[in-house]
């Protein structure tokens, strides 16, 4: 076997998974998003091929821009700003506090992290539905309470996601804060830096690469968020919490229009596309950066 073979060898398996397990589908969205593939119907069993008419038709649909703008707005509340900046609070709390205090708080985010996505969505609903813990709460102490799902279903959206996300976030950045250099915050507290100075000038440079990288992996996460929004508010009321998978999963499985669904997919294919390289070229090359 030449060199080539042997380096590419142990790299098969991977690329066949990749390919039959994203690639493929991809592709396969491609193809039928120039179609009429249906799920009832004479375009059920024999799609026909109609070019761009689905393009068209979608950039034209107020619905699109409408869940692109509402997808924008959940992921940047809930990931670029929630759970980003929430975990990293939270990592800069416990920060050299003692292993109990730690522990507590940890089990406490870390909770809603690991619970199903489907049981985290019915214990968001229990919690702010109109007869859920929270208005009761607000009751109790001589306050009305509201319909948080249909007064504020962005808002309770938002809320809901950092409050399952933030302990991937919180993780991470503790791992990070934990290999700041010692001698470098010492150095400027000797200096006179306070500690919201030592933390811009001094922690926030050590660990740029890491909050990048932070940022893209919940990022891309949210972006694709559906049984959450879906268990809370289905997408309402009147769509204002419909975001692009919702918005697919109408259009594929309610509608039964395959085809159409498709094409959106691509939208949400392209904007996790757009996040990914613009935080890859946020990285930078560390190579450069250094000489």
């Amino acid at each position: 076997m030449s060199a080539v073979g042997r380096w590419l060898a142990p790299m098969a398996p991977a690329v066949l998974l990749l390919g039959l397990f994203v690639i493929g589908p991809i592709l396969w969205s491609g193809y039928v998003s120039f179609t009429d593939a249906a799920l009832t119907g004479a375009a059920a069993g024999d799609p026909e091929f109609v070019g761009l008419d689905n393009y068209r038709r979608m950039f034209a649909d107020p619905a699109l821009w409408h869940a692109v703008w509402v997808t924008v707005v959940f992921t940047v509340g809930s990931a670029v700003i929630g759970q980003n900046c929430l975990g990293m609070f939270i990592a800069l709390l416990t920060r050299h506090r003692n292993r109990w205090l730690r522990n507590a708080v940890g089990i406490a985010v870390v909770s809603a992290w690991v619970l199903p996505e489907l049981v985290a969505a019915f214990a968001i609903y229990a919690f702010l539905n109109s007869e859920g813990t929270l208005n009761n709460l607000l009751v109790a102490v001589g306050l009305e309470g509201v319909d948080w799902l249909y007064h504020a279903p962005v808002l309770a959206v938002v809320l809901g996601n950092v409050w399952r996300g933030t302990a991937f976030s919180m993780l991470v950045y503790q791992a990070a804060l934990a290999e700041v250099p010692s001698d470098l915050t010492e150095a400027a507290e000797v200096d006179g830096a306070g500690m919201l100075r030592r933390f811009w000038h001094v922690t926030l440079p050590v660990i740029r690469r890491t909050i990048a990288t932070n940022l893209m992996l919940i990022t891309l996460q949210t972006i694709g968020v559906f049984t959450l929004i879906y268990v809370l508010t289905a997408g309402g009321p009147n769509a204002a919490t419909q975001t692009l998978p919702l918005l697919m999963y109408d259009s594929a499985f309610e509608f039964d229009e395959i085809g159409y669904g498709a094409t959106i997919s691509l939208v949400l294919l392209t904007i996790g596309g757009l996040f990914a390289v613009l935080y890859a070229v946020s990285l930078g090359d560390p190579d450069e950066e250094g000489a």
